[in-house]
């Protein structure tokens, strides 16, 4: 279904208003779910973990480490320098980096956007235990998202024309990959406005397709990845709603997507070609700004910025997305980024400065269990963004 619509001036209506532009450079580059690898989380509780808390601090960006135990709750076990500067998108509400996916896990490995110096950090993790390994240049400005997949990590980066740059895993070290550069033609100024900043990179359970999100254009983009994960020089565009923000993989070729300005969830197919039609009507949940979206089990949480609060969703034995319940818990404290490991579900809370940890029901209740504090709060256009669990 293919749809254009006008930018929603009124995204984030209600949110907090926000204070002056923080004034740290950012410098110019150059130089240095479901079918998530870990799956999106089930009801099996027991084992131990850690949870990974990016502060996106514009005077050096570090990532806070907490012990999970077996039921869920948190324990602050460390802090970590990235060796980079956190950065900001021109008037974000309260997410700074305005994306899903700034701080990721795979296979031992952790990947931390530097957006304020224009660079990725690689830890290999050691329970709760963090090695700095590397820090390279993420081949653009504003480094918001990370997607990795096997050996082949991609990095979205949201400055000027926005660009997306691939790199080939190796023992814990990244390579840039020759041809898989690729510019999003976007013309936003360094930091760009946070309506216009490309979202989310991810890449199709398939590694077939690296997709990009964006916001005030309406679209996504799908390339094809190459033999060596060189990137198509074309992209396949396609109209994805009002808005669209976070998005994750329900089966291998078809994907829920939150509309931000349309207050709602749509879901998607992926063609074999790239390109994306939509599957019903999108589902509204009555909230504001519907942004990141987490699977644990058989249920989708979206976390609502402009509303504090989480709703659920589900999809059918036919394949029709529901709403199960527009609130399905009341944060409090401006819901941002979110991670699921075990059955819990872990929300980033800008404002209110914490993390908190949910146990997921069966029926897909949430459950608090743990709540973390002295987290940097949202305030003067920068604050956390960031969070991801082993």
């Amino acid at each position: 279904m293919k749809r254009s619509v006008a930018f929603a001036a009124a995204l984030l209506a209600g949110l907090t208003s926000i204070g002056s532009i923080p004034g740290t450079a950012v410098a110019d580059g150059g130089g240095p779910g479901y079918h998530d690898d870990r799956k999106g989380g089930d009801y099996h509780h027991g084992d131990e973990g850690a949870v990974f808390v990016q502060t996106n601090k514009a005077e050096g960006n570090t990532i806070k480490v907490y012990d999970r135990d077996e039921d869920g709750r948190l324990t602050r076990a460390g802090e970590y320098e990235t060796g980079g500067l956190g950065g900001f998108t021109i008037g974000a509400p309260l997410d700074a980096l305005a994306s899903q996916g700034s701080l990721t896990y795979h296979r031992g490995l952790l990947f931390a956007v530097n957006a304020g110096s224009n660079t990725v950090t690689v830890f290999r993790v050691e329970g709760t235990k963090l090695h700095k390994l590397q820090v390279v240049w993420s081949g653009g400005l504003l480094p918001v998202s990370v997607a990795a997949r096997g050996d082949l990590v991609y990095v979205l980066n949201a400055g000027g024309e926005g660009s997306v740059q691939g790199f080939e895993l190796h023992k814990g070290r990244l390579s840039r990959i020759e041809d898989a550069n690729r510019s999003l033609g976007l013309h936003n100024g360094n930091p760009p406005a946070f309506g216009t900043a490309p979202a989310q990179v991810k890449i199709d359970p398939d590694s077939e397709f690296v997709l990009v999100s964006t916001k005030g254009a309406n679209v996504m983009f799908s390339y094809e990845i190459g033999r060596d994960g060189e990137l198509s020089r074309n992209p396949v565009i396609s109209d994805a709603g009002n808005t669209p923000f976070g998005f994750t993989f329900d089966t291998e070729d078809s994907l829920l997507v939150t509309e931000s300005g349309a207050n709602a969830v749509s879901r998607f197919e992926l063609e074999d070609d790239g390109a994306l039609d939509q599957i019903g009507p999108s589902v509204p949940n009555g909230q504001q700004a519907p942004c990141w979206i987490q699977r644990a089990g058989d249920y989708f949480f979206v976390a609502n910025a402009g509303s504090s609060t989480i709703s659920s969703y589900r999809v059918d034995d036919d394949g029709k997305l529901e709403l199960v319940k527009a609130v399905a818990v009341d944060t409090g404290g401006g819901s941002i980024d979110m991670t699921t490991s075990d059955g819990f579900l872990y929300v980033q809370n800008a404002t209110a400065g914490n993390v908190q940890g949910y146990e997921v029901g069966e029926d897909g209740s949430l459950k608090l269990v743990t709540t973390v504090e002295g987290l940097p709060k949202f305030a003067d256009g920068i604050g956390m963004e960031g969070i991801a669990a082993s």
